[in-house]
C-alpha cells in the first residue's frame, strides 16, 4: 500500500482485500473455518500460516484482517489484533504480557471496568499494581522502578477528562524497561499521536468513535508485529476474545467517515463548552480545549484539539443533575460515547457506580457530574437543548 496516503484515504482504502469477483465494497467472509486443498496443505498451514492464509475465525478472518490492517495504518503501528469489545482489548493487552509477581503502574483515574481489571483481576493472579495520580509526573517517576513490567493509563480519563502526558510518562517507563499501554478511546484514532509520543501498545474500544453509530461492540490492540503476533494473539485467540467478521465489516464501514465525524464532533464540543462556561448553574465546565482547563496546553500539544467529550458539573448534586438530564430532548441518556447521537451520562450512578464514595470524590466524580458525548447534531441545537435542561434545575 502507498505509505504516503493521508488519513482520510487510508480510512477508505487501506488493507482492502478483494475476491476473484472484484467487489467494490469490503466483503464479509461469514465463515468459521476454511477448506484446504489437501491434508498436507492443512498440516503446512497449521505449522505456519502464510500472510493471507487463515485457519479458523477465532484465529483470523479476511474481513477482520482488513480492519486490523486499516487500524494499524492510521495508528502508525506495525500490526493490530481486533477483539470482541474494548474491554477484551484492555484485558487482553495486559493479561497476555503479565504473570504472577510482575509490577504494573497505572493512573488512578480510569473507566470502571478498567479499574476492575487492574484492582480485582490482575491482583487476584499475583500481579502487583501501583496506582498514581496520572497528571503527576513525580508520582510516575517514584512508582516506576527497575523491574516494572508495564504502565497503563487512559490518555484522557473517563469521565473527568484528565490528561496524561504520553511523551513524558513513556520516557519514565522506558528508563526502567516497562511497556507503555495506552487506552486512547477518548483521544480517538483521528487525534491520536500516541505511538509517535512513545506508547508501545494502544488499545481502543471501537464501539465508540470507530463504529460511531451505536451498532456493535468491538475493540482493537495496536502495537509492534512482535507484540501483536507473539504476545497478544496467542492469548486472545485461545481465550476467545476475537472480533466477528460481521462486526469487522461494520467497523470498516464506520471508518470511512470517522475523520469527518470526529472533527465535526470536536468542533461542536468546543462551541458548546465555550457557550456554557460561566453559567452560574454549573460548578464547572470541563473541556480540555478551554483555556480554563488546567491541561489545555497539553491537550493542544498532544491531540491538537479538546476532543469530542466534555463534562458539566451541575450545582445541587444528583437531584438537580437528574432534573437536567430528564429535561433534555435531543441529547439522549445512555452510557455509550463517540456516537453520531449526543449522549448524556451520570457517571456516579452508572459507569462508576460501584466505586466507594471516597474514591469517587478523589477522582472528581461528583454527584452533579454529567459526561457529555457530543454527536453530529447542529451545535446550536445542542446548546439550546442543554440550556433548556439547565432551566429545569
Amino acid at each position: 500500500m502507498a505509505k504516503t496516503w493521508k488519513t482520510r484515504t487510508q480510512l477508505v482504502h487501506e488493507g482492502s482485500r478483494r475476491s476473484q469477483y472484484g467487489e467494490m465494497a469490503e466483503a464479509i467472509f461469514m465463515t468459521q473455518g476454511f477448506v484446504y486443498e489437501s491434508a498436507e496443505a492443512a498440516e503446512a498451514r497449521f505449522i505456519k500460516a502464510g500472510e493471507d492464509e487463515f485457519i479458523y475465525a477465532r484465529y483470523g478472518n479476511p474481513t477482520v484482517r482488513m480492519f486490523e490492517d486499516r487500524m494499524a495504518a492510521i495508528e502508525g503501528t506495525e500490526d493490530a489484533f481486533a477483539t470482541a469489545s474494548g474491554m477484551a482489548a484492555v484485558s487482553g493487552a495486559l493479561t497476555s504480557m503479565l504473570k504472577a509477581g510482575d509490577h504494573v503502574v497505572s493512573s488512578r483515574a480510569l473507566f470502571g471496568s478498567c479499574l476492575y481489571v487492574l484492582e480485582e483481576v490482575l491482583t487476584r493472579y499475583g500481579v502487583n499494581v501501583t496506582f498514581v495520580d496520572g497528571a503527576d509526573l513525580a508520582a510516575w517517576e517514584a512508582a516506576c522502578v527497575p523491574g516494572t513490567k508495564a504502565v497503563f493509563f487512559e490518555s484522557m480519563s473517563n469521565p473527568t477528562l484528565e490528561l496524561v502526558d504520553i511523551e513524558a510518562v513513556s520516557k519514565i517507563a522506558h528508563k526502567v524497561g516497562a511497556t507503555v499501554v495506552v487506552d486512547n478511546v477518548f483521544a480517538t484514532p483521528i487525534f491520536s499521536r500516541a505511538v509517535e509520543q512513545g506508547a508501545d501498545v494502544v488499545v481502543y474500544s471501537t464501539t465508540k468513535h470507530v463504529d460511531g453509530q451505536g451498532r456493535a461492540l468491538g475493540g482493537v490492540v495496536c502495537g509492534t508485529r512482535e507484540f501483536i503476533r507473539t504476545v497478544a494473539e496467542p492469548y486472545l485467540k485461545h481465550t476467545g476474545g476475537s472480533m466477528s467478521p460481521f462486526t469487522a465489516w461494520i467497523m470498516l464501514n464506520g471508518m470511512a467517515t470517522m475523520d469527518l465525524r470526529c472533527r465535526a464532533m470536536a468542533e461542536a464540543a468546543a462551541k458548546i463548552a465555550t457557550a456554557l462556561e460561566g453559567d452560574d448553574r454549573l460548578s464547572n465546565v470541563i473541556y480540555p480545549g478551554l483555556y480554563s482547563h488546567p491541561q489545555a496546553e497539553l491537550a493542544a500539544r498532544q491531540m491538537g484539539t479538546g476532543g469530542t467529550m466534555l463534562a458539566l458539573d451541575i450545582k445541587g448534586g444528583k437531584a438537580e443533575a437528574f432534573r437536567f438530564m430528564n429535561a433534555l430532548d435531543i441529547i439522549k441518556i445512555s452510557n455509550n460515547l463517540g456516537d453520531a447521537k449526543s449522549i448524556a451520562t451520570h457517571p456516579a450512578t452508572t459507569t462508576h457506580q460501584r466505586l466507594p464514595d471516597a474514591q469517587k470524590t478523589a477522582l472528581g466524580i461528583t454527584p452533579g457530574l454529567i459526561r457529555l458525548s457530543v454527536g453530529l447534531e447542529d451545535a446550536d441545537d445542542l446548546i439550546a437543548d442543554l440550556r433548556a435542561g439547565l432551566d429545569a434545575i
